[in-house]
């Protein structure tokens, strides 16, 4: 089964960011990076008490980035600073002006930086940016399309839902259409619960208790209680469905695909209409699907 319990740097609605990456946070000096001399006075001197001394200002901002997506909770700027070697007095600048930029965002009152939207937007699309890595994984799905019959998608979480990145459709005619750059609601699809099933259960209850559960068909959960009890299910089982809750008439099987470290990255979905697709044959797809999955991770984040 495919554990859905290590989850990728996403977006919050405002107020509920997380940066929930898998346990073990990094010290020292990010990604071995070798630091280089700098002139005094130039512009790439370090500010006074610096603990590398020589670092580069244009790679700060981005160590700092480094810094935050290689550690496994929100972290303060002090903690970022300590991590990167950089005195408390500019970390805290830097983590100002990222946050200004959009960059970063507090989680919490005692100011603990996660990724804001536009540092996730740059990272879902550095990932997709390597040509043969974006052949791969339509190769993938097209095979994943041909096998289970329906249409697949490649989705990831937004802002306030989960957006939908690629898509292979299937043959039939009679399809439901979601394209490419659609959001759609975490709470009544596949693909949304599977991304909440992976958070930790901490940040998963105060995200469900941060959605506003609108009913889109008289499937939707709409309660708290049971969405939680629906997603300790899912991140159990290793996969998440939709059975008419988000569209009338409409079934889909999501399951996680995987970084190298284990981390959420993304959901892989099959969906079609109840008319010809019903749970019980979703379900059946499930295995399908898992090799799908790890075939993709495999080409978008292994070396």
């Amino acid at each position: 089964m495919v554990s859905l319990l290590s989850p990728m740097t996403v977006t919050w609605p405002r107020g509920f960011a997380s940066a929930g990456f898998g346990p073990g946070a990094t010290t020292g000096v990010i990604g071995g990076m070798a630091t280089v001399g700098d002139r005094p006075g130039g512009a790439g001197a370090a500010d006074a008490g610096d603990g590398a001394g020589r670092i580069p200002t244009n790679l700060r901002l981005l160590l700092i980035l480094e810094a935050l997506t290689q550690a496994g909770r929100p972290m303060t700027a002090t903690e970022l600073g300590r991590g990167v070697g950089l005195a408390k007095q500019t970390a805290n600048r830097l983590c100002r002006t990222l946050e200004e930029e959009g960059w970063l965002m507090r989680e919490d009152a005692h100011g603990r930086y996660v990724s804001a939207p536009r540092a996730r937007r740059l990272g879902a699309g550095l990932s997709l940016v390597g040509r043969d890595r974006a052949a791969a994984r339509r190769v993938v799905m097209s095979d994943l399309a041909r096998t289970t019959g329906e249409t697949v998608n490649y989705v990831v979480p937004g802002e306030a839902g989960m957006r939908y990145l690629d898509r292979v459709e299937t043959d039939w005619a009679f399809r439901v259409q979601l394209p490419v750059g659609t959001e759609v609601p975490f709470h009544c699809t596949a693909s949304g619960k599977c991304y909440l099933a992976s958070l930790p259960p901490a940040r998963r209850r105060a995200l469900v208790g941060a959605l506003e559960l609108e009913a889109h068909t008289d499937r939707t959960i709409t309660e708290p209680a049971a969405l939680l009890a629906e997603l300790e299910d899912v991140a159990r089982r290793g996969h998440a469905t939709d059975d008419g809750e988000f569209m009338e008439g409409m079934i889909a099987i999501a399951v996680p695909v995987l970084d190298a470290q284990g981390r959420f990255a993304a959901a892989l979905a099959a969906h079609g209409p109840a008319q010809r697709l019903d749970l019980a044959a979703a379900e059946a797809r499930r295995p399908a699907m898992a090799d799908g999955a790890a075939r993709l991770g495999a080409a978008l984040f292994g070396d």
